[in-house]
């Protein structure tokens, strides 16, 4: 039996952990202060016994810490820990993305305000060094200590669902509309595989060792929502390949945003890759600051000016008012 090895990648090991859209959509409840089941369940409009495996996933997982609150009946609420809240710069790349390309009306549902300067912000991908937003034209990359490749393990994945609109029962959000696009394991693969310039069908299935009728699926739905172009490179049998799209070239901040995630907390001290960026000449780490005045953005440190009528069971934090935060 032929073992199937890929390549080692902090942005992999970082959604190996999520799994997929909806645990992505919890951890968004819990920056808005969610941390009881109900809570949850009236913001997400998700099924129970999705939501109960994504609390659990979480859990197992350490970006949540499950603490009882009530003894009779015996019930419990799900705190974020320091691993937890260290991805929220992801959250907010992903919906710097959804709120570029993807917003169904003029106005984002929310302001981010930055409460360190007191601006609206848009928060931006940036070189920890400058300071400068980065792209995918203005960074390269080398191999760091972690690189090479590990044997992929079959182990139980979450699957697509198979109308990405569920993600959007609950509260408008920039966040669930990225995550429609692209929120499954195998969409954020092939999206970061394009990244490294791997472009063509066979390449794909070889690097990701992914059944061929998924791919042709993941194919399909990035070409129908603009990430990935379909090119014909051969006539005779047709081949197509798969570059990116300016659309999707701008997913590149919340991937590298994931990276960073991952080396910090997954990569045991040896990142598979170092970041330069090219404009100033120096490695940096990615780091999501606010544009205005370049500072990080964290959590306990923004508030939100709503574009929608929240329901009263769903409704965000209050300004000022800190996250629950659990070391692990």
């Amino acid at each position: 039996m032929r073992v199937i090895h890929e390549r080692n990648c902090s942005v992999g090991r970082t959604v190996a952990i999520l799994s997929d859209g909806w645990a992505f959509l919890v951890l968004r409840e819990c920056y808005f202060a969610a941390t009881r089941f109900e809570t949850f369940q009236a913001a997400l409009g998700i099924p129970r016994a999705t939501l109960a495996q994504r609390l659990r996933d979480l859990t197992v997982g350490r970006l949540l810490r499950r603490v009882q609150y009530s003894q009779r009946p015996k019930r419990f609420e799900y705190r974020l820990t320091q691993m937890g809240i260290e991805l929220y710069p992801v959250m907010l790349a992903l919906l710097a993305f959804g709120d570029k390309w993807l917003k169904k009306t003029a106005k984002p549902p929310i302001y981010l305000v930055h409460n360190l300067c007191g601006e609206i912000c848009r928060p931006m991908v940036a070189c920890s060094h400058c300071k400068e937003e980065v792209d995918n034209k203005t960074v390269t990359y080398r191999n760091g200590p972690g690189a090479g490749t590990t044997p992929v393990i079959d182990a139980k994945r979450n699957r697509r669902p198979s109308d990405p609109a569920v993600l959007d029962r609950g509260r408008p959000s920039s966040v669930a509309q990225t995550l429609k696009v692209i929120g499954d394991r195998w969409s954020f693969m092939v999206i970061r595989e394009a990244f490294f310039g791997v472009r063509r069908f066979d390449d794909l299935q070889n690097k990701l060792g992914i059944a061929p009728n998924i791919l042709t699926d993941r194919l399909d739905r990035l070409v129908a929502e603009g990430i990935l172009n379909r090119r014909k490179y051969q006539d005779l049998p047709e081949r197509y390949e798969y570059p990116l799209t300016e659309k999707g070239k701008d997913l590149y901040g919340p991937l590298i945003a994931m990276l960073r995630w991952g080396d910090d907390w997954l990569a045991r001290g040896k990142p598979p890759l170092i970041l330069k960026h090219n404009e100033c000449g120096h490695d940096f780490h990615p780091t999501v600051v606010c544009n205005h005045c370049r500072e990080p953005l964290r959590a306990q440190e923004m508030s939100y000016r709503l574009n929608y009528r929240p329901r009263s069971d769903s409704r965000p934090r209050k300004p000022g008012r800190p996250l629950v935060v659990e070391d692990i």
